[in-house]
């Protein structure tokens, strides 16, 4: 009479046998294990990674663009030099911003220096302090918002007075736990007094908060460099009107700037969205390299799998024939010797699970990442250790159940 065997008596015999030669059987769960944590530790990093661009993104998201001189693109006539337009004049955003009818909110920036020093009494920050001039839309336009204090007055605006906006981090370093608001600080060689502190963004703010907002016109002042450029930024209502909006912004910008109908735009308009769209396609690129890496990894361990496999089936010839002898039909031993490559598959894999999702993570928070667990790149390697423990197991289960049981019974 046949003998039936239980999936879990099946397991059963493949630990044991797995406890039998727990030095073959280490090695190859340990090339399993490494396989799968390249596999996860890299798809967990580029998984926070992408979560950090989206919420860098989220509030500005596709309802904005900048319009600035400078070129984002390569210029590769030029030596691989960024293009260079004719800058913009500050009079020359004044006129786009007051002639720009459409419902939307649009600030005008000008970039001082980012290696300026805070200080406040006996305390001061490193020299790595970004200053720029903004007007009363920054707030709306950046997607900040302020934890104390408040947004410039249209006196300061309009007097270019010594006020300033801070970020979370100059408060932190120079104030501690005291309210800087209408304390004053010197930034660089000016004396400012603080109007407002912005909250942080955390890991989600490109260069940190290491960044005060002085009111444009002082900007203008205080930069005495000649053919200073600034840049307007323009934020729609809805992703559905930026298209029209940016139309209609080339239009008035390029007869702001004097250009007919036979000049080519001498400035350049950059959505908001183009950077994480940019960031995406090359995460995807990343994404690939590192599926191919885990997957050749996988493939040299199913190699040594089916290694073991085959080795394990010329050691238990004899066992193969008993229980041939006392019933076990060919189905049986094959599904026995499946399920025995799918659990060495299943220990590597849970194994390189645990440390890729630790090491993806660890990677992920280092580059200002956010901690995530991927549940569907998880589910996937649970599906790939099935597969690996099928494809491995199968030929030598396939040979142990073709084993005559008389020849395996003689077998020494």
């Amino acid at each position: 009479m046949p003998v039936k065997t239980s999936y879990k008596e099946n397991i059963s015999i493949a630990l044991q046998s797995i406890a039998g030669n727990r030095l073959r059987t280490s090695l190859t769960s340990l090339i399993i294990a490494i396989g799968i944590m390249a596999l996860i530790g890299i798809l967990t990093a580029i998984e926070g990674i992408r979560q950090f661009t989206n919420d860098a993104f989220s509030d500005l998201g596709a309802n904005s663009f900048t319009i600035q001189s400078r070129g984002e693109g390569l210029n590769f006539g030029n030596g691989g030099h960024k293009k260079a337009y004719p800058p913009i004049t500050y009079d020359q955003a004044e006129r786009f911003k007051k002639t720009f009818k459409l419902p939307v909110v649009t600030a005008i920036n000008l970039d001082v220096t980012g290696t300026a020093v805070a200080k406040y009494g006996s305390l001061k920050t490193n020299p790595n302090i970004s200053i720029s001039g903004s007007n009363e839309n920054y707030l709306a336009t950046s997607g900040k918002k302020l934890s104390f204090g408040r947004n410039f007055s249209a006196s300061e605006l309009e007097h270019g007075a010594n006020v300033v906006l801070i970020g979370d981090e100059i408060k932190t370093k120079l104030f501690k736990q005291e309210n800087p608001v209408n304390k004053s600080l010197f930034i660089g060689n000016n004396k400012y007094r603080v109007v407002g502190v912005i909250a942080s963004k955390g890991s989600s703010s490109f260069g940190g908060d290491k960044f005060c907002i002085i009111p444009i016109l002082k900007a203008k002042q205080i930069d005495t460099a000649r053919n200073l450029s600034y840049s307007i930024t323009v934020k729609v209502n809805g992703p559905g009107a930026l298209d029209a909006s940016i139309g209609e912004a080339t239009s008035l910008i390029r007869n702001v700037r004097s250009l007919n109908i036979a000049n080519e735009d001498n400035f350049e308009i950059t959505r908001s969205d183009s950077i994480q769209q940019e960031l995406s396609s090359q995460l995807l690129g990343i994404t690939i390299a590192g599926f191919a890496v885990g997957i050749i990894t996988l493939i040299g361990a199913a190699i040594g799998l089916m290694n073991i496999m085959l080795v394990s089936v010329t050691e238990r010839t004899r066992e193969i024939g008993v229980r041939k002898a006392i019933g076990a039909t060919p189905a049986v031993i094959r599904k026995q010797f499946l399920i025995e490559a799918i659990v060495i598959c299943f220990i590597g894999g849970i194994a390189g699970m645990v440390l890729g999702i630790a090491a993806g993570n660890l990677i992920a928070v280092q580059i200002s990442g956010t901690f995530v667990v991927p549940w569907g790149w998880l589910i996937f390697a649970i599906l790939l250790c099935t597969f690996i423990g099928l494809i491995s197991g199968y030929y030598p289960a396939k040979k142990a159940a073709r084993l005559d049981p008389v020849e395996a019974l003689r077998y020494e």
